[in-house]
Formats: C-alpha cells, sequence, structure tokens
C-alpha cells in the first residue's frame, strides 16, 4: 500500500527507465500532476503540455481567485533579498506605526518570531550575495519568458513595457536603498535617476513632494494578471492537459518515490508530483519529513475602476511600500505585509490604508468603487524560493516560494520545471533552490 507521506535519472524525452533497465514510453505512465494552480503552476503545465505530457493540476481554489490580486509587476532586476541590512533597520519603525507597511498581529507573534529569526540571519552579507546570484540566475530571462508564451497564445497585449519608477521625497529618504540599489546594479539592472522636471515629463500628477524617481527601463509589467493565468490555462488545456478543482490532502509514496497524491475521495496515481501549492506547500511536504520556513506575507489591494489620474507604468513610492498599476480595468494600488498566517480573515483596515498611500502620491486622486482583495505570498527568510527535485524522494519536485517575485519568477520557473521533469537537462544550478538547505 502507498504511505502518506530522488529524482528520475536524465532519459531521452517521451521515455521512462523501468527497474529491468527497459524503456517504456510516456503515453503509458500516468501523467505529472502539478498540486497549484497558481501561475507558477500553470506556467509549469504549460512547458509540459507542450511537450506532449498532458499534465494534471490539481488547485483547490476556484481558477483564478487565489493568486491573481498581485500588482503585475515583472521586475527580473529584483535581485535584492527582503533581508537586507538596510531593511532591517527600518522594520521596528514599521511595527510601531500602526498604518506602516508592516503589521504582525499581536496574537501571531509566537508563530512568527522562528521565521523572523531566520529572516535576521539571512542578512549575513554572504548569504544576501548568495541570494542575489541565485535570483539572478533564476529572472534575467523572466521577460523574454513571459513573451514565449503570451505569443504562443496569441496574447501579447498583456505586456506593458514602459518601464517602472521608484519614487523619492529627497536624497536622504533615497540613500536608505543605496545598498539594495547597488546590488541589483551589480547584477544588472538599469536605472536612470530623474530629479524635479524630468521626472515630471514622465508622471506629471505625481505630487510635487517626490522630487525623484528612479526609472527602471528594463522592467515591465502586466495589465491583468487574471486574464494572464486564464490565458496559461486555455493553453494547457488546448495541448491536451487538464486542470481540476481538487484539494490535495498527501503526497502518496512507496518506499523512496512518490506513486500519487491523494484528494478528498480518490488517490490519483503520478510517478511525477510538482508541488507548486504557494503557501501551502510546506504542510504537503512536513509528512515527508522536510520542514520548509515557509510564511506566508498577506498582501492587499484596492481595484479603482477610475482613479481619475493618469499613470503611465507601474510606481511605487519609497516611503509608502505599495505599487500603484495601471491596469486595462483601472488602477490598482497594492501592497502591505502583513504577517498573521494562513487562516485568519483579512483585515479590511489594511487595505484601507492603500488608498491613504495613493492619496500621498496622487492628491486628486479618486478612491470612490474601490473592490478590496488579500491574498498569500508565500515567502521564505532568505527571498529563494524551493525549486528543482527532492532528492530523498524519487518523482518529487518543488516550485513554490516565490514571496514578492511570483508573477516574474513564473515563466522563468516554468521553462526550468517543464524540461527536468521531461527527463531533459536544463543549463541551471538548482542547488541554491533546493528544499534540503533549510535541514
Amino acid at each position: 500500500m502507498p504511505r502518506l507521506a530522488g529524482v528520475n535519472r536524465a532519459l531521452p524525452r517521451g521515455h521512462l527507465l523501468r527497474q529491468d533497465g527497459s524503456m517504456e514510453t510516456l503515453s503509458s505512465k500516468p501523467a505529472p500532476v502539478i498540486i497549484g494552480g497558481g501561475i507558477v503552476g500553470l506556467c509549469i503545465a504549460w512547458h509540459l503540455a507542450r511537450r506532449g505530457l498532458k499534465p494534471l493540476v490539481l488547485e483547490a481554489a476556484k481558477e483564478g481567485a487565489a493568486y491573481t490580486g498581485n500588482a503585475g509587476a515583472i521586475s527580473h532586476g529584483s535581485v535584492a533579498p527582503l533581508a537586507m541590512p538596510g531593511v532591517l533597520a527600518q522594520v521596528p519603525k514599521m511595527l510601531m506605526d500602526p498604518g506602516g507597511a508592516l503589521h504582525i498581529p499581536a496574537r501571531y507573534w509566537l508563530r512568527a518570531m522562528p521565521w523572523l529569526l531566520r529572516f535576521v540571519a539571512s542578512a549575513r552579507r554572504e548569504k544576501v550575495e548568495s541570494a542575489a546570484i541565485a535570483l539572478s540566475a533564476l529572472l534575467f530571462s523572466a521577460p523574454d519568458r513571459h513573451r514565449e508564451i503570451l505569443a504562443a497564445e496569441e496574447a501579447s497585449d498583456l505586456i506593458r513595457e514602459e518601464g517602472q519608477m521608484y519614487l523619492y521625497r529627497n536624497e536622504e529618504q533615497l540613500a536608505k536603498d543605496n545598498a539594495s540599489l547597488a546590488l541589483r546594479q551589480k547584477h544588472g539592472l538599469k536605472v536612470q535617476k530623474l530629479v524635479g522636471p524630468a521626472l515630471r515629463e514622465l508622471e506629471p500628477e505625481v505630487s510635487e513632494d517626490y522630487q525623484i524617481g528612479l526609472y527602471l527601463p528594463d522592467h515591465g509589467s502586466c495589465v491583468n494578471p487574471a486574464r494572464l493565468a486564464a490565458v496559461v490555462a486555455n493553453g494547457v488545456r488546448r495541448m491536451g492537459g487538464e486542470i481540476r478543482t481538487a484539494e490535495v490532502q498527501a503526497i502518496l509514496t512507496e518506499g523512496k518515490r512518490v506513486v500519487g497524491v491523494r484528494c478528498a475521495g480518490e488517490d490519483i496515481p503520478a510517478d511525477q508530483v510538482v508541488l507548486a501549492a504557494g503557501a501551502w506547500s510546506a504542510r504537503l511536504l512536513a509528512p515527508l519529513g522536510l520542514k520548509v520556513p515557509l510564511e506566508t506575507q498577506r498582501g492587499y489591494h484596492v481595484m479603482l475602476p477610475d482613479a481619475g489620474v493618469r499613470v503611465g507604468r507601474v510606481l511605487s513610492p519609497a516611503d509608502r511600500k505599495v505599487f500603484i498599476s495601471p491596469m486595462e480595468d483601472g488602477l490598482r494600488v497594492a501592497g502591505s505585509v502583513e504577517i498573521a498566517g494562513l487562516d485568519a480573515p483579512p483585515t479590511e483596515a489594511r487595505a484601507m490604508l492603500l488608498l491613504d498611500d495613493l492619496k500621498k502620491v496622487f492628491p486628486k486622486a479618486r478612491t470612490e468603487g474601490g473592490k478590496i482583495w488579500m491574498g498569500h505570498r508565500p515567502c521564505l527568510p532568505d527571498s529563494v524560493p524551493v525549486m528543482g527535485p527532492v532528492s530523498a524522494w524519487q518523482g518529487l519536485y518543488c516550485a513554490f516560494g516565490h514571496g514578492h517575485l511570483g508573477l516574474t519568477g513564473s515563466a522563468p520557473t516554468g521553462a526550468l520545471m517543464g524540461a527536468l521533469v521531461a527527463g531533459e537537462k536544463p543549463n541551471f544550478d538548482f542547488a541554491p533552490f533546493a528544499a534540503e538547505r533549510f535541514s
């Protein structure tokens, strides 16, 4: 009997190695199962389906409900981890401010403390540099990988290539980000500093209180993350894959190999399982003996159908820690970090603070008719996702923990994991992303 709880050898595409050394074709083996239908899981499924492997995606939530509320930023140069010394210095002030960008309810402090201690430890110089190298290797191809999928699905209009801009009130405020900025530039980020009138040329309606803009010309954005997810999902189906609403309760194993997944009322056989369940992934890994310090940073957005201001690109005021994103159906203000677990209900007051943030940047903005959303960012202390094969369990792969860069990292993760699960040998070092690094 399978019990609840390596990696398949690299083989020619379309074949599996039996124990007796003979080959069998993929058509006679169960479809690869992907746990999680967020944008990361969908991109993996897309690349598998393109190879003819007919993946099965299992998503617990209503399609598109759980993962399409992000700011839409595609930020392949954002390789600086969240745990930077400069950020740590600002944390106490954020926590003391009821309207600050970071909030941890008193009831959750003890639960959050082990993760927070790991987060602080990750701010050491050598760990920061290692994280940046890993993130750079993963993210550098993100724009091309997104274009690849959307061109094939005839939906290239989903990507807006007008750059992004960080806004600062003065040089003193800008200096707080110097370390992060230098690290990003070291890994290839292109930045143009705009002061006063030069800033206003690109964003004429931004408040005069902001005098400095850092313009990132190579960054872009998605104008509708929900439509993006639907486009990728439709591509998976078109190429023979399946997306099914089902809550996975456990990963089934036999010996040291994966044999399927258990859902409510049924067991689904599979000898290849990709765990891409976002913030819920650690719960499924724990019975297999893998303890991953995954925390949810709950993020909010307010979607305004008619804000009455012109916004040319994704803007991020450094003092407010939010993203102001022009979308095809309105203006989205997204941000906030609330560490409060997976099960607590949304805190509406946290979402409403985003309207104050918007007013600081665009004093004339209209805030009526906004719709509120809350979602879970799966965050690891070092900001490096868990990705690749799990050495202790043959046929088990992971792809979760992308944190604030889930949309950016989804397409390159999909390309790498699709190749890996198909038995190819992608030119990529998965070691820095291994789940076992936390053991």
